[in-house]
């Protein structure tokens, strides 16, 4: 596996949702000292039950947070991927089962715990389209982050499991 410190100052984190993206970020800005960005956070409306921002709003938001030094950036939004990349130093893709990245989402919105990555005062509540979303158009998008896993240059990690993602925080004396 890639040492931690071969990925450089600014990574990106992508995979489906729930499988653990934001928690990773943040242990790994505590480690190397760096800012750790949620795009959750920068999407979604503080206090609402994940109601976006304005499009506009979020690219201003995320285009000025990704010219900092240095950043662990987690979430997909592959609309402004091409600007990400293009600073990122590193990447990381995790790839969890669809049915653990179902459970984790059904225990995030039944349990009232503190996560990585929430958005201020924000609510979770089990939603359908959230679970479509996880359900049928997650698998779907496997093609896509392969072929754009291939096509990176950068250094790079592959987590193809829960199992290789703990592995990974052992290997780099990562703590949630």
């Amino acid at each position: 596996m890639v040492a931690i410190r071969e990925l450089g100052n600014r990574i990106c984190i992508m995979g489906p949702s729930n499988s653990g993206k934001s928690t990773l970020a943040d242990a790994i800005a505590r480690k190397s000292q760096m800012q750790a960005i949620h795009l959750d956070v920068l999407h979604y409306l503080p206090g609402t039950d994940w109601q976006p921002r304005p499009f506009a709003d979020f690219q201003s938001l995320h285009d000025a947070f990704i010219m900092h030094d240095r950043w662990v950036i987690d979430g997909n939004y592959s609309r402004l991927l091409p600007q990400r990349m293009e600073r990122a130093t590193g990447f990381i893709l995790l790839d969890v089962s669809s049915a653990l990245s179902l459970f984790r989402y059904i225990r995030r919105c039944l349990l009232t715990s503190k996560r990585a990555g929430v958005v201020e005062g924000g609510k979770d509540s089990v939603k359908w389209s959230m679970l479509k979303h996880i359900a049928v158009t997650t698998p779907k998008n496997r093609k896509r982050y392969a072929e754009l896993l291939h096509m990176i240059v950068l250094p790079k990690v592959y987590l193809a499991s829960a199992r290789q993602i703990e592995e990974c925080y052992w290997e780099w004396g990562l703590k949630r």
